[in-house]
C-alpha cells in the first residue's frame, strides 16, 4: 500500500495532474476488487453490502479498512492501518470516489451524498470533485468519510444473488481467519491519531493515549521501544506536514499556521524556520523560482 500511495503521488506530479487519483476512480473496474466486489454486489441492500466491505475491506487491501460509526445515516468512514495518513492524497481520493461510484453502481441510482468530507487540504475544490459528488467535499476534516442520504441503506442491490453471496461469505471468512495481521508500527498510529487534533490545538500526550486506549504512561513506553518519543513525533509530523502544505501557493500561510494548531502566523514561522531553516514565504518564493 505504501509503495501504491508512492507511485500514484510520483505519476501525478509527473503528468502534472492533481486529480490523478480521484479520475482513475471514475473508470477503474470494479471487478479488479475480486472476492470484495462479489460479495459487496451479491448483497440483498446497500447497507448489508457495506457491512460486508467493511469486513472483508482486507481481501482486497490489507491497509485500508472502512468503519460505519453507529449513525442515523449510513456513515462509511475510511482509515488506514499501518499507513500514515498525511502522506496521501491521491489515493484517498481513489477510494473515496471509487466507493461513491460502487454504491451508484450496483443501487442503479444517482446517489447524491449528504457530506463527504477529507483529512488531507486542498486551498479550492476543482469543478469535476464536486460535479462528481453532487455536494461541496470537505477538504482539511477529522475524517475521511461518505455519509449517505436517509434511507440509502435499504436500497436493494441490482445484481443482489443470496446464494452467490452465501458462497462468498464463507470463503472471504476462511481468508480471514487465515491472515490476522498486526496493524504496523505503532509510530503509525500515533502519527494517524495526531493529525485530526492538529487544527484543534488538541494534539497531546493524554489525548493521543485516550483516543488509542491506553494510559500516557504506556503511551510513552510503547514509543521508547521504538526508540521515539511523543514530542519527536509531534515535532517531526508537524513538519513534514508543514513543508507539504507551504509548497502549495494557494493556500495561505495564516491558514497553515491554523491547520498546524499555531494560534499565531509569528509562532508557526518561528517553528518552521526552526524546522528547515529558511521562513514559510522564503521556502515559498524558492518553489516558485524553481517552478
Amino acid at each position: 500500500m505504501m509503495s501504491q500511495i508512492a507511485f500514484l503521488k510520483a505519476a501525478a506530479d509527473v503528468l502534472d495532474d492533481d486529480l490523478l487519483g480521484f479520475r482513475l476512480a471514475l473508470s477503474a473496474d470494479s471487478r479488479r476488487l475480486g472476492l470484495l466486489y462479489y460479495v459487496f454486489a451479491s448483497s440483498a441492500t446497500l447497507n448489508e453490502a457495506i457491512r460486508r466491505c467493511a469486513r472483508y475491506s482486507r481481501v482486497a487491501n490489507e491497509a485500508v479498512v472502512l468503519q460505519l460509526p453507529e449513525s442515523g445515516r449510513l456513515v462509511i468512514r475510511l482509515g488506514y492501518t499501518g499507513i500514515a495518513r498525511h502522506t496521501d492524497v491521491q489515493q484517498m481520493e481513489f477510494v473515496v470516489a471509487f466507493l461513491l461510484r460502487l454504491c451508484r453502481h450496483t443501487t442503479g441510482r444517482q446517489l447524491v451524498p449528504e457530506r463527504v468530507s477529507m483529512m488531507h487540504v486542498r486551498s479550492t475544490i476543482p469543478s469535476e470533485i464536486s460535479s462528481f459528488f453532487g455536494v461541496r467535499v470537505e477538504f482539511g476534516s477529522d475524517f475521511d468519510e461518505i455519509v449517505l442520504p436517509d434511507g440509502a441503506g435499504d436500497l436493494p442491490l441490482v445484481n443482489a444473488d443470496p446464494h452467490l453471496n452465501k458462497i462468498i461469505v464463507k470463503v472471504c471468512e476462511a481468508y480471514l481467519a487465515e491472515r490476522r495481521t498486526n496493524v504496523g508500527p505503532f509510530r503509525i498510529r500515533v502519527e494517524n491519531a495526531i493529525v485530526p487534533l492538529l487544527p484543534h490545538a488538541s494534539a497531546r500526550a493524554s489525548a493521543i493515549a485516550q483516543a488509542l486506549g491506553m494510559s500516557e504512561r504506556t503511551l510513552g513506553r510503547k514509543l521508547a521501544q521504538e526508540g521515539s518519543s511523543f514530542m519527536e513525533v509531534l515535532q517531526q509530523l508537524k513538519s513534514e506536514i508543514a513543508v507539504r502544505y507551504v509548497e502549495d501557493p494557494a493556500l495561505p500561510i495564516s491558514r497553515i499556521a491554523w491547520l498546524l494548531g499555531f494560534e499565531e502566523v509569528s509562532s508557526f514561522s518561528h517553528a518552521f524556520k526552526r524546522w528547515t531553516g529558511k521562513s514559510p514565504r522564503r521556502m515559498r518564493n524558492a518553489e516558485a523560482a524553481h517552478a
